[in-house]
C-alpha cells in the first residue's frame, strides 16, 4: 500500500493510500470508524468509469499512522491536503462520506479550491451534528456523551452494535449480510482507540454552518430519508440550503451505509455528476 510522509512541525505522519486507474482523480475520504475499505464498491465502478481514484485511511484508521492527539478537522484536513500536494493532483473531484464531508469542507475553505473540480457529500454529518439552540434536530448533548463514555469503557461492545444500526439491519439479512457487520466491525475494531474517540469528538463538534456559505465549488449531496445515524434533517436538508451550487439527491429508502446497500445508483449519480460539464 503506498504511503505519503505528511511531516509536521511536531511529526511525521504516515498516511496509507491506494491508488488506480487513470485520468481525472477522485479521493474518497472514508466515514467513522472505518478505513478505504469502506469504498470497495465505489472503486471498482469509478475506475471502470475512467477515473483514477485515490481512497486513504484517515489518522488513526487502517493502516495510517495513529499520532496521540491531532483529530480535529483542521489536522485531518492537513493530511488531505498534503495528499493532493505530494501526489501533484489537479482538477479533483472529492467525496466524502459521514465524518469525510467534514474534511472536505475544511479543506476548501483552508486551502481554497484551486486544485478542486467538484465535491459531493454522501451520507454526510455536514453542516451540524450537535443539537443547540439554532439546531433542535441535532444530537442532543447527552446522546453524544452516551458515545463517548460507551467508547471509553467497552468500545468493542459498542462497535459490534453501531454498525447494524449503520444499514438498518434486520435479522433476516436486509439489507446487507450478517458478514458485511462482521467485516465492518473487524476495520474499526484495529482503528486506535484513542483515534477512534478523538475523531468522534471532531464530528461531534464541529459547527460547519459558516463554512458551508464559503464552498464555492459545484456539489452534489447524497442522503437516505431513512438514516438513523445521520438523520437528514440536521445533515443534507441544511446543507443544501448553506451550500452555494449545491443539488440534494435523497434516497427514500437508503440507511447511513448506502454506500453499501445503494451502490450502483450512488456509483451512477456520481459518475454522471462528475461528467456533467454544465455543472
Amino acid at each position: 500500500m503506498p504511503v505519503i510522509q505528511h511531516k509536521t512541525a511536531i511529526q511525521t505522519i504516515n498516511i496509507h493510500y491506494v491508488d488506480y486507474g487513470s485520468g481525472q482523480p477522485i479521493i474518497l475520504i472514508h466515514g467513522w470508524p472505518l478505513s478505504h475499505k469502506a469504498w470497495e464498491k465505489q472503486i471498482t465502478a469509478l475506475v471502470a468509469a475512467g477515473y483514477r481514484v485515490i481512497a486513504y485511511d484517515r489518522r488513526g484508521f487502517g493502516q495510517s499512522d495513529a499520532p496521540w492527539e491531532g483529530y480535529d478537522y483542521d489536522a485531518l484536513a492537513s493530511d488531505l491536503h498534503a495528499l493532493i500536494v505530494q501526489l501533484d493532483l489537479q482538477q479533483v473531484n472529492l467525496v466524502g462520506f459521514s465524518m469525510g464531508g467534514g474534511e472536505v469542507i475544511r479543506y476548501l475553505t483552508r486551502y481554497g479550491t484551486e486544485k478542486t473540480h467538484k465535491i459531493a457529500l454522501v451520507a454526510s454529518i455536514i453542516p451540524l451534528v450537535k443539537q443547540k439552540a439554532d439546531n433542535p434536530a441535532g444530537v442532543p448533548e447527552t446522546g453524544l456523551t452516551d458515545i463517548l463514555n460507551a467508547l471509553e469503557t467497552d468500545r468493542l461492545n459498542f462497535l459490534s452494535n453501531f454498525h447494524p444500526a449503520f444499514y438498518n439491519y434486520k435479522a433476516d439479512g436486509n439489507p446487507v449480510s450478517a458478514q458485511q457487520l462482521t467485516y465492518d466491525f473487524s476495520i474499526s475494531s484495529h482503528a486506535a482507540p484513542h483515534a477512534t474517540i478523538g475523531a468522534a469528538k471532531a464530528w461531534m463538534d464541529t459547527d460547519f454552518r459558516t463554512e458551508c456559505k464559503q464552498v464555492s465549488v459545484p456539489t452534489l449531496i447524497i442522503h437516505g430519508k431513512a438514516d438513523e445515524t445521520v438523520p437528514i434533517a440536521t445533515s443534507a436538508e441544511q446543507a443544501v440550503s448553506l451550500i452555494p451550487n449545491s443539488k440534494l439527491v435523497v434516497y427514500d429508502d437508503a440507511p447511513h451505509g448506502l454506500n453499501i446497500t445503494h451502490a450502483d445508483r450512488l456509483n451512477s449519480d456520481l459518475v454522471a455528476f462528475f461528467q456533467w460539464s454544465d455543472q
